[in-house]
């Protein structure tokens, strides 16, 4: 897993290939396997595929959301905060199992932030995926990762750049 972490980058490029449906089918088990506080599961997730709604996705708010055009998956994540009060928590913990997930099968992803932000000046980016996609009212959108083969190569972020400064140990301003 640390070697992993060491090489993930987030991928806004992604080749015309298609993620085949077995490998679709590792990342819903990956993301429904995610833990959530107390057990409650309140998150839903939608798994597009359509080249067309993936670029409608992309136009879902106003930056951060473009590369979506270009990846032929993407996993919209969101959640009933009914059944949570930790929904956010537990839809960003189940989008980092998402990412990691297909790191793992040799994808890459990169994730955009949908709640609080803005498509236009009358309509919130959640509101916007919500009609785009049907979603029923209640469900609030978290995220949205999208994923694909890479097109693109990135280094992992070396050790030097580890914000080391920021880990205490015991008391704040020990150093670890």
């Amino acid at each position: 897993m640390l070697e992993l972490l060491r090489q993930r980058r987030s991928i806004r490029k992604f080749q015309s290939r298609p993620v085949d449906v077995e490998t679709q089918q590792q990342l819903i088990e990956a993301v429904l396997r995610s833990p959530s506080s107390r057990g409650r599961n309140p998150w839903e997730f939608i798994v597009v595929d359509d080249p067309a709604l993936l670029t409608k996705l992309a136009a879902c708010k106003r930056h951060g959301s473009a590369f979506l055009a270009g990846a032929p998956l993407a996993v919209v994540v969101a959640a009933d905060p009914r059944k949570s009060d930790v929904w956010i928590e537990d839809c960003a913990i189940a989008a980092i199992i998402l990412q990691l997930t297909a790191a793992s099968l040799g994808l890459g992803s990169c994730w955009a932030q949908i709640r609080l932000r803005d498509h236009d000046d009358t309509t919130g980016a959640d509101d916007y995926i919500r009609q785009l996609l049907g979603l029923p009212e209640g469900l609030q959108v978290e995220s949205v990762v999208g994923i694909g083969y890479p097109a693109e190569e990135k280094p992992g972020h070396p050790a030097a750049n580890l914000l080391s400064g920021q880990v205490h140990r015991n008391r704040f301003g020990t150093g670890r």
